[in-house]
């Protein structure tokens, strides 16, 4: 049993902290609160169609869905940005989608429908990113491929023998201050530079020795990771210094959503890579505000008004858009 002083001290302190919590609860409107007024929370993507090279009725150029799914899953929404449109058409795209992605395929990266379209957003992201107006763009395979073209303006590549290897990644001391990996749990990227969970499909390579000795490049893109054939240490993954600009030869969508090959890992880890990497650009995405003038526009652009076709044995991929 509590004695007289016992008791008065105890009422004391329990008013003294209904106090505190009160006074607390008033404050809370002041204190300084995240606002999603810097932060779009409904991001628009471009993915980038290329032309194909057989092609049939209604059936002139595609988009692979994992392409879709991958920045779907980390929650932004899918534009396809078409091939062959006039530069006033892409340029009203370009300021109503918050970011583009060039795809892998088999277009060429020096004179083809893919290229002129990369080449006038990479330029419009240029110009908006130096007046500061955040617009971020990444490139997989084909389309990394594409960025070093569009940097140096020319052919740069060296055939390697990559074609259909998964492989580890071959971390630089650049990649710990990097925005692409900062947030991946330490754990993952263990398993990244340990485990082959990048898979690559690519014939040509972007040489560790051309990059250094290629003052376009060298001055633009970082080296985060390479990696080798056993005869020439290649780029594997680079972000530019001064822009929102990445790009990675190897395929981050595949782990996830493409099963065709066995060569596609799809372990734990490989599966959460593809969703770390979705999630990074995704959140650069949020960074733009860009919008469409409306929201049937907006409506009107969106990947769902197609479907996409199951292309069975015949192809890589497991589902295609076509357009």
């Amino acid at each position: 049993m509590a004695t007289p002083g016992r008791a008065a001290s105890l009422s004391y302190s329990f008013t003294l902290r209904k106090t505190i919590l009160l006074l607390f609860c008033i404050s809370l409107p002041c204190l300084p609160v995240y606002s999603t007024a810097n932060r779009n929370d409904r991001p628009i993507i471009g993915v980038l169609a290329q032309e194909i090279r057989s092609p049939k009725a209604n059936q002139t150029s595609y988009i692979a869905a994992s392409y879709v799914k991958f920045l779907e899953s980390a929650g932004a929404r899918v534009v396809p940005v078409m091939i062959s449109q006039t530069l006033e058409e892409y340029k009203t795209l370009f300021n109503s989608i918050n970011g583009i992605l060039y795809p892998g395929g088999r277009a060429s990266i020096k004179s083809s429908a893919y290229q002129r379209a990369a080449q006038i957003f990479y330029d419009l992201a240029i110009e908006a990113n130096k007046r500061g107006d955040y617009f971020p763009v990444w490139g997989t395979c084909l389309g990394f491929e594409q960025l070093i073209y569009l940097t140096s303006g020319n052919t740069l590549l060296t055939f390697t023998n990559t074609s259909g290897v998964p492989l580890p990644l071959n971390f630089t001391n650049d990649t710990k201050d990097s925005k692409m990996f900062k947030g991946f749990p330490a754990e993952l990227m263990k398993d990244l530079a340990s485990e082959p969970l990048t898979e690559n499909s690519h014939k040509w390579s972007l040489a560790v020795l051309t990059h250094n000795t290629n003052e376009e490049l060298k001055k633009f893109y970082k080296i985060l990771s390479t990696n080798t054939d056993g005869e020439t240490e290649f780029v594997s993954t680079v972000e530019a210094y001064d822009y929102p600009i990445y790009g990675t030869q190897w395929h981050p969508e595949k782990n996830a959503f493409e099963w065709k090959k066995s060569y596609v890992p799809h372990s734990p880890s490989a599966v959460r890579t593809s969703y770390y990497m979705a999630e990074f650009f995704v959140n650069e995405a949020r960074k733009n505000f860009h919008r469409f003038e409306s929201d049937e526009e907006e409506t009107k652009a969106l990947i769902y008004n197609y479907n996409p076709v199951y292309v069975g044995p015949e192809s890589v991929f497991e589902q295609i858009y076509y357009f």
